[in-house]
């Protein structure tokens, strides 16, 4: 799922914040420890519920978030008073994505015809890491449409290894021949 530009916001603040407080680890597996009361849809409703007050919603993660720093916890407190709590897990996922950034790591979106084995992922990862290098994150997602081969997106870098791309220059020569 891609962030919101509210998410990617929250990721980049937080991220910083981080950054000059030394803990950019220490909060990615603290925000993560939030973002799963997030995924509870009786949390959610609770949190994002108008009726209910502010201050009950803050006693309650107060009590599930026992030692989780103020500063993480502080965003989870903004996002219920903003009623986007349910965002949490997008704004966790932005903060990976930017403390992989800092760490040269790269997520690749493959798409294959069939799952893959173990031994074929990683065939594609070393290749993948070979073409960008660095070290890649593999998001693997299955397309029979594609025939067989692979796409993997890389940033803004387009890998096409499919077959139906491959048939399709196919033709557009055997086409273009004729005449």
């Amino acid at each position: 799922m891609l962030a919101t530009t509210f998410a990617r916001r929250c990721a980049e603040a937080m991220f910083e914040l981080a950054r000059e407080n030394g803990k950019l680890e220490e909060w990615r597996s603290e925000l993560t420890e939030i973002a799963k009361l997030a995924t509870d849809p009786e949390i959610v409703a609770f949190a994002e519920n108008t009726k209910i007050p502010l201050h009950s919603k803050l006693e309650l993660l107060r009590e599930r978030l026992t030692g989780i720093s103020q500063l993480p916890l502080n965003l989870a407190y903004f996002l219920i008073a903003r009623g986007r709590f349910r965002e949490l897990e997008q704004v966790v996922q932005a903060y990976g994505r930017l403390l992989d950034e800092q760490y040269g790591i790269k997520h690749a979106e493959v798409v294959t015809a069939i799952p893959l084995s173990e031994t074929e992922r990683e065939n594609i990862k070393k290749y993948l890491e070979s073409v960008t290098g660095g070290e890649v994150v593999l998001n693997l997602k299955v397309d029979p449409n594609i025939i067989g081969g692979f796409i993997a997106r890389v940033d803004s870098s387009l890998i096409d290894g499919s077959i139906r791309t491959r048939l399709q220059a196919l033709k557009k020569t055997l086409a273009g021949a004729g005449r």
